[in-house]
């Protein structure tokens, strides 16, 4: 037996019982990489094959394939092992309680918003969208908004660096809802029936009552002989439907540029009171002055109607006891879990 034969029967033996010692699958590849590798005691051998007077080449070389084919053999039976070991180890108990996943909860302004959707619906409304960047033409001027005003100022309205609209002015992000109402009677003869809830954005300083990015829904009613009495029966009943049936609502005469007459709206809730809240001011409303219709196309002397917006995180904050706006915007989870 020559050096050569003697290296390749000791590398079967010794690999063969290094592989049956292995624990785990990176042990087995260190020795799969020693004996069977580019560097490994088999292919050392190999390589040596050249230098060997040409009646021994074929001997060592049958041997060496042999010794290799063993320890692959070896190799991918002792894998196999290894494998079925770790399965078996981490397999499922069945009879193990299982883990509960903590459901998700609808958000509380979503809950709001979905709650006065749904009241609407049920008196009537149809639901109108519209574009979060508007024309100052729809957002101020259609709804009888003067030039000077000073709600189109640029410390109280964020204005768009985009070229202006040729026939509608300045792009802006919308300071209210009340351009859908505008583009809804654009689009609609009477008789209009819409709410039209949407984010609206204003340059503000947040602190607990004030954001620059608040949620806010408007109403529009415009027909034949619509009066004020529709709109304090509209607002109470929506109001009692949302809060509480014991939720007592009052209109204080007040001033907006596309309603007259205009009134702020007031709510006393029990939760309020139980606070020692009588009043809070949650909206205002009026009925739609007859420029705004005449910017539409509507004859001032044929129709009427009445208009109205709140905020409703204002609304959320008075139904929940909510004292600081900014948590529903923090994602606290702590928060939202309670919801």
């Amino acid at each position: 037996m020559n050096e050569l034969e003697a290296k390749l029967h000791e590398a079967r033996s010794e690999g063969l019982a290094a592989i049956a010692a292995c624990g785990d699958l990176a042990q087995l590849a260190q020795v799969k990489a020693r004996y069977l590798g580019r560097q490994g005691s088999v292919s050392l051998v190999l390589e040596q094959l050249g230098q060997l007077p040409k009646e021994q080449k074929p001997v060592i070389g049958r041997l060496a394939n042999e010794v290799k084919r063993a320890l692959e053999e070896a190799v991918a039976a002792k894998r196999a092992e290894l494998e079925t070991a770790a399965t078996q180890a981490v397999a499922v108990d069945p009879t193990l309680p299982g883990r509960r996943h903590r459901l998700g909860r609808l958000h509380p302004l979503t809950q709001i918003f979905d709650e006065t959707v749904r009241i609407f619906r049920r008196m009537g409304f149809a639901v109108e969208d519209g574009p979060e960047i508007e024309t100052e033409w729809h957002c101020f001027d259609a709804l009888n908004t003067p030039a000077n005003h000073p709600a189109r100022d640029i410390q109280d309205t964020l204005y768009v660096d985009l070229p202006p609209h040729p026939q509608h002015g300045r792009y802006l992000l919308r300071t209210h809802t009340s351009p859908v109402q505008i583009r809804t009677m654009l689009k609609q003869r009477p008789p209009v029936r819409i709410v039209a809830p949407g984010r609206v954005f204003r340059r503000d300083n947040p602190d607990a009552t004030h954001s620059p990015m608040f949620h806010q829904i408007e109403g529009l009613y415009v027909d034949r002989n619509v009066t004020v009495a529709d709109l304090k029966g509209t607002v109470e009943f929506f109001f009692k439907q949302l809060l509480d049936p014991a939720t007592k609502v009052r209109f204080r005469p007040h001033f907006f540029p596309y309603t007259e007459p205009s009134f702020e709206i007031d709510l006393s809730t029990p939760r309020l009171r139980a606070a020692g809240k009588e009043w809070i001011e949650i909206a205002g409303c009026g009925m739609v002055d007859p420029n705004v219709f005449s910017a539409v196309g509507y004859p001032p002397d044929e129709y009427t109607g009445w208009a109205f917006g709140f905020g409703i995180e204002r609304l959320a904050m008075v139904q929940y006891g909510i004292p600081d706006i900014r948590l529903f915007t923090e994602n606290d989870v702590r928060f939202l879990e309670q919801f």
